[in-house]
């Protein structure tokens, strides 16, 4: 009877809808909800609030993940907006607790996320009331573009029009006015299935990501030998390429192996991670590693120097 007593009495301290969070990388805003992880309940919840539902994928010694919650959502502003239009749930990308989908089937969080094809940390998948993904957000948006990109996947701004069209408008910045060019890119039309894989870049004047990328990623030396091993072309978001693949962010590199896409960067990336992305197609390993994060974390180990560490966001 004493430990029933107990039991109830714990019982009565839990939150009433919500499981054990599992730890991330860094604190999740106390704003964020605690739920069941039914996202079918989560779903019509948010939409009786008025709101939808934003679901985060992150996971431990993340820089990116660090970025998101350090960075953007100390904002007022991001913060604001997010709070008045969305229901924030966060799922840890090797966690073991329970989600059920929107189909109904249950499944621990690492399996969920694997299912839902997450590669990037973080990972925002933004649900309308009838629980359609609107926004998908692969890797980390730096405040300015997250603004944005929250206002259209709340049904405020872009009515009418793709995310990528909205994007290509909403998003101003100070940058350069020309684009940038490199020996790397090939000057003939696209073509795909020859020897080598096939790295598309897509860039646009104005763009700030594009600078950072020309002044530090595709200086590194190591990403400079892996990409000779690409035939490279820069096309911009105007080029058929760009509508076929859905290009809603510049800089985006979309990876080819032979006619197939193996891989894509589309969202802020360090040189650390381009060079990993790069090495992950290059080399074959997507094939057999379907996790880009394993071969990443394995990548880091063997490059990691006697008794030191790698910076992952440099």
């Amino acid at each position: 009877m004493r430990l029933l007593a107990a039991l109830l009495f714990a019982l009565t301290l839990s939150p009433a809808a919500s499981q054990v969070a599992s730890p991330h990388a860094i604190d999740i805003p106390l704003w964020f909800a605690e739920t069941f992880l039914d996202l079918r309940e989560d779903v019509r919840e948010a939409a009786a609030q008025g709101k939808r539902l934003m679901l985060y994928v992150g996971q431990d010694g993340c820089p990116y993940c660090t970025a998101l919650m350090r960075t953007n959502f100390s904002q007022a502003q991001i913060v604001e907006k997010t709070r008045r239009h969305f229901v924030a749930v966060a799922l840890n990308l090797w966690g073991d607790r329970e989600v059920t989908g929107l189909d109904g089937k249950t499944l621990p969080e690492k399996a969920f996320a694997r299912a839902l094809g997450v590669q990037y940390t973080p990972t925002l998948l933004f649900f309308d009331e009838k629980g359609a993904v609107v926004v998908r957000l692969n890797g980390y948006y730096p405040p300015h573009r997250l603004d944005a990109a929250l206002s259209y996947a709340a049904g405020a701004a872009g009515k009418g029009q793709s995310f990528a069209e909205y994007m290509k408008t909403a998003v101003k910045e100070s940058a350069s006015a020309t684009l940038h060019d490199d020996p790397l890119f090939r000057k003939t039309a696209v073509a795909l299935g020859g020897k080598k894989p096939v790295a598309l870049l897509f860039e646009t004047p104005y763009c700030a990501g594009c600078d950072e990328l020309h002044r530090e990623g595709l200086k590194r030396a190591e990403v400079r030998t892996l990409l000779a091993r690409f035939n490279v072309y820069r096309l911009t978001p105007d080029d058929p390429w760009a509508r076929k693949l859905g290009i809603a962010y510049t800089p985006s590199i979309v990876l080819f192996d032979g006619s197939k896409e193996a891989f894509r960067i589309e969202a802020y990336v360090r040189p650390f991670h381009l060079a990993g992305a790069l090495d992950y197609v290059a080399s074959g390993a997507y094939r057999t590693q379907p996790s880009f994060q394993r071969f990443l974390q394995a990548r880091a180990e063997r490059l990691r120097p006697p008794g030191g560490k790698i910076d992952l966001w440099n």
